[in-house]
């Protein structure tokens, strides 16, 4: 009678542990975590292995540390140098996200503080050290274009070398102060003025230019109509018209020899 007695008492004993010990015992990750095995007793972390979502069992001495890689946002306001040392305020907002299979180095270098730690300070040191390269006008108008790509390449790179994936980068808004962009924005307008005009100019030239082609070509045209029209040529086209004429069967009286050039003369009744 004691086996089974002692039987029971230990899968009690078991189950007690696994109940107190359930939750280091197993994990399960979502769709969008990934895991990363700490080992205190040998390799500690298992950063080359990496937990995908699922039910997982794992000895009790162990740790997984839990990653979030849904992709994240910031939006990041700052104030920045141009290159001639003036103040502008630039609006960012950056999506990123860690690289799945490389969230044991990330975690070994930042630890789960990755994004307060590494991406806002990496990307407000990258529009910084861009930003000082360009002047405010330059920033706010006629290269906003080339600075965003920059930025972009830069950080991208900064942070692909750290596991991390930086999916876009926008700027919101610049702002500069008020007379700075008052004036920018008057030498942009007297600019396109000035394109507007040149267009203009440039348009009226290009008609002036089709007119005189077209002009030297209705010269040439005429030229050689008349040097081709000599008196022999006229006079064979008059007489081929007037036996044409005479061909119709409408009443008529001819007069031969009455013209300038000694063609016939003919009067018709209508």
């Amino acid at each position: 009678m004691k086996k089974p007695q002692n039987f029971v008492v230990a899968a009690v004993a078991v189950l007690f542990v696994i109940i107190l010990l359930g939750n280091r015992l197993f994990i399960t990750l979502d769709a969008t975590e990934r895991g990363v095995l700490f080992k205190p007793f040998s390799v500690g972390l298992d950063k080359d292995n990496v937990y995908g979502p699922g039910f997982h069992m794992i000895a009790p001495w162990n740790k997984v540390y839990v990653f979030n890689v849904q992709e994240q946002k910031s939006e990041e306001p700052m104030d920045v140098l141009d290159r001639n040392g003036l103040s502008v305020s630039i609006d960012i907002t950056v999506r990123f996200y860690p690289v799945y299979n490389r969230i044991g180095y990330l975690y070994e270098g930042f630890m789960m503080d990755y994004a307060n730690l590494l991406v806002i300070p990496e990307i407000r040191s990258t529009v910084r050290q861009v930003a000082g390269r360009y002047t405010a006008e330059e920033i706010y108008s006629t290269k906003r274009q080339e600075v965003e790509s920059s930025i972009i390449k830069e950080a991208g790179d900064k942070l692909m070398e750290n596991n991390i994936q930086m999916k876009a980068l926008l700027i919101r808004s610049i702002n500069l102060p008020a007379d700075i962009k008052q004036a920018i924005e008057s030498k942009l307008k007297k600019e396109q003025e000035q394109l507007a005009y040149e267009f203009r100019l440039e348009t009226e030239k290009l008609e002036a230019e089709r007119k005189r082609v077209q002009a030297e070509g209705e010269a040439r045209a005429n030229k050689i109509i008349n040097s081709s029209l000599t008196p022999q040529l006229l006079r064979m086209r008059g007489i081929e018209a007037t036996l044409e004429l005479a061909k119709s069967p409408n009443s008529k009286v001819v007069i031969v020899g009455s013209t300038k050039d000694g063609l016939p003369l003919i009067l018709g009744n209508n």
